[in-house]
């Protein structure tokens, strides 16, 4: 089975200079923090990502980490940083801190406003913003916005209150957007959305029951359970106050979409989602949606992509807040020593999942 991590499960690679050389080649970012390169002739250690010129492999050695790197006589690379966090870490952390940014903002922060912050040009920032969040920094402010006021709006504030204290400077403003904010009116979501309809429907795979609904957006909910009776249940406790209705006819495709992937998984398995939640499981389950099939990633790995390796447990509870099962992977998340633990719907079948898709990726 592949893994995104740990990079010690089964053979460990990068274990061999061969493995390492190949991955200095081709400028792996996975194999940062695994080894390092040093040059003989300029007597510099490096990252395997890093994008200087490539040494003769001839001149070139390989250490475990950059303590053996300087032991032995050589200095670090100024240019990949090669005594500092990976450069992966590094850009976490620079997009983790323009997120705090946002978030604390009055008004969304111009873009050009925000590279300045990490010194970095408008244009470079835009793009690893995006690529580690899989938004655009004004998406995410947009998001942080609607998160707000989804709270607000929850609590016992007026919606003239709740638009000002969520970030809007103006009733025009927030109105101008107010269906891809919330999806619905704000009078509709402050008295809990009672005028959305849910259509569900429900049938049974190999773990026992699985219930998929959706909104008008799209997917909203997979839920799996051994009988079919606390589905229905499970779904009107997320969603108070909407109308439920069973489709038999026009949303079993979709049904029969989920069902066939669980009993035989495979790539290209698209459908809408409708995903809610705050803001941090959001970037949570968007992670969780780039791990490919066949492969695992950890807690603290979603957590170190998202710029704080200390939020493991935030990361373990956003998973199991997860509402789409299989579309958003939460099963794919395991420990860092590769143990299968937590999981919603049983690590039985979250075993029985991971191995699966590890099957299908070999056949």
């Amino acid at each position: 089975m592949n893994t995104l991590v740990p990079k010690q499960l089964a053979e460990k690679p990068y274990s061999t200079d061969d493995t390492r050389w190949q991955a200095v080649v081709a400028r792996d970012n996975d194999a940062d923090g695994q080894f390092f390169y040093a040059i003989n002739t300029t007597r510099i250690y490096c990252y395997p990502s890093c994008p200087s010129r490539l040494a003769l492999r001839g001149n070139t050695h390989f250490f475990e980490t950059s303590i053996e790197a300087e032991q032995a006589g050589f200095r670090p690379c100024k240019r990949c940083k090669s005594d500092q966090a990976t450069p992966s870490n590094r850009d976490s952390l620079i997009i983790a801190q323009a997120c705090r940014i946002i978030e604390n903002a009055d008004e969304i922060p111009s873009l050009e406003s925000l590279a300045q912050s990490q010194n970095l040009s408008s244009y470079h920032f835009h793009r690893l913003f995006k690529s580690i969040t899989d938004v655009t920094p004004r998406a995410y402010a947009i998001a942080h916005r609607a998160n707000k006021i989804r709270t607000e709006l929850s609590q016992k504030t007026s919606i003239t209150d709740a638009i000002y204290q969520a970030g809007f400077n103006s009733n025009g403003r927030f109105y101008a957007t107010t269906k891809k904010v919330l999806g619905m009116t704000p009078t509709n979501f402050k008295n809990g959305g009672n005028s959305e309809t849910i259509l569900y429907s429900i049938g049974t795979c190999s773990f026992g029951s699985i219930l998929v609904a959706h909104s008008e957006k799209g997917i909203c909910a997979i839920l799996i359970h051994d009988d079919d009776k606390p589905l229905l249940a499970d779904l009107k406790t997320r969603f108070p106050k909407a109308t439920f209705v069973e489709d038999k006819a026009d949303f079993k495709h979709w049904l029969e979409q989920v069902v066939h992937f669980i009993e035989a998984p495979k790539k290209g398995l698209e459908l809408p989602l409708d995903i809610r939640g705050t803001l941090f499981q959001q970037r949570v389950w968007q992670l969780l949606q780039k791990i490919p099939l066949g492969t695992t990633a950890s807690y603290t790995h979603i957590a170190t992509q998202l710029g704080d390796p200390k939020a493991v447990r935030a990361v373990a509870r956003a998973c199991a807040a997860n509402p789409i099962a299989l579309l958003v992977p939460c099963h794919r998340v395991v420990r860092s020593d590769g143990g299968i633990s937590g999981y919603r719907w049983g690590v039985e079948n979250k075993r029985m999942l991971i191995a699966r898709e590890a099957k299908a990726v070999e056949d």
